[in-house]
């Protein structure tokens, strides 16, 4: 293994992987955030229950929505007032709001909850938020991006370019890209492998993924899952050249669950098989995608029928559809902070 390979391997895989382990919680404690993005609201879901016990309302318009792994601050997007909103999760109340320089979208918080990467859709442009500070200490320049991503680092981030058809690295401690990451085509969601070795990359266009080798930056295959309903259907709130909007692999790593705008399901991909091996049908308009950390249980935003998918892993069956707010779309799963369990 080359010494690039060894180093992004380390700092992605390992660093990921310590957080995980040491923030896992039980998942009868476990609190489903649920972004609205044509309300101006948060959804709050015990996930015990399969009920809604709360919302927080923030503004209109709701993008972005991420959760520190130890479930203290929640982290939310708005629109309207191009804001970045800290919420405390014990109190559900607003102890922070950031003016950052434009339209933000999907947003990523450092494990330690040091910093936030805000992508600035209109903007082109990421922003990075000190948190202690509620303050922009730097921006980056990014054409068209969309969505940020952490998976356990203190010092890297991943940003998409869908201008670039590329997902790029930030470095925090020299506060500027590190890497430049091919996407294979105009990347919606993307999500990582706990060694950080490889990346599952939805593109406008495709229903399926492409698969990249990350320290090699190279994409290596190109995934085309068979839809039943190959002509589109109309959607409100999607583009016409998204088929899915929502990818997420198991935490264990053996299956990436794949969301389809075209059949209105999941597909599940079986990594080392290299195949698709089930599917689970949804409400429609299958979004977001968030297991909860043992695995135990998928939720899916619905953003056409405004309700979530609670999917059962092992058996592969919905457990239910619960309501919510307006168009849901990005959802995070988060330990629940004590006394906050009840409406």
């Amino acid at each position: 293994m080359s010494k690039v390979r060894l180093c992004l391997a380390v700092w992605i895989g390992l660093t990921g992987m310590l957080a995980w382990t040491e923030s896992k919680p039980a998942a009868e404690n476990l609190l489903l955030y649920v972004g609205n993005s044509r309300g101006d609201d948060i959804s709050i879901v015990d996930l015990n229950s399969f009920k809604v016990i709360g919302d927080i309302k923030l503004g209109e318009r709701i993008h972005g929505v991420t959760v520190q792994p130890d479930g203290k601050r929640l982290f939310v997007t708005v629109e309207s007032d191009h804001t970045l909103r800290i919420i405390d999760t014990a109190t559900r109340q607003v102890i922070g709001s950031v003016k950052v320089s434009g339209r933000p979208n999907q947003v990523a918080v450092t494990p330690d909850g040091k910093y936030v990467a805000v992508p600035i859709r209109d903007g082109d442009k990421v922003d990075i938020v000190d948190v202690g500070k509620q303050a922009v200490v730097k921006s980056l320049p990014i054409k068209e991006p969309h969505n940020a991503l952490n998976t356990g680092s203190n010092r890297y981030m991943f940003v998409s370019s869908m201008g670039s058809h590329e997902i790029r690295v930030i470095d925090l401690e020299k506060m500027d890209y590190s890497a430049v990451i091919p996407a294979g085509g105009r990347p919606r969601p993307y999500a990582v492998s706990a060694d950080g070795n490889t990346m599952f990359v939805a593109v406008a266009e495709l229903h399926g993924f492409n698969i990249v080798d990350v320290p090699e930056k190279k994409v290596i295959q190109r995934v085309e899952i068979p839809a039943e309903h190959p002509t589109p259907h109309p959607l409100q709130y999607e583009t016409a050249d998204t088929r899915t909007h929502g990818l997420a692999l198991t935490p264990d790593g053996s299956e990436l669950w794949v969301s389809s705008l075209l059949d209105d399901c999941v597909y599940i991909y079986d990594v080392k098989a290299k195949k698709i091996v089930g599917k689970v049908a949804t409400g429609t308009g299958p979004n977001w995608l968030a297991f909860t950390p043992d695995g135990k249980f998928l939720s899916v935003s619905n953003a056409d029928s405004d309700d979530v998918s609670v999917i059962d892993v092992k058996s592969r069956r919905e457990l239910t559809r619960i309501k919510v707010g307006k168009v849901p779309k990005r959802l995070t799963v988060a330990v629940a902070p004590p006394g906050n369990m009840q409406n």
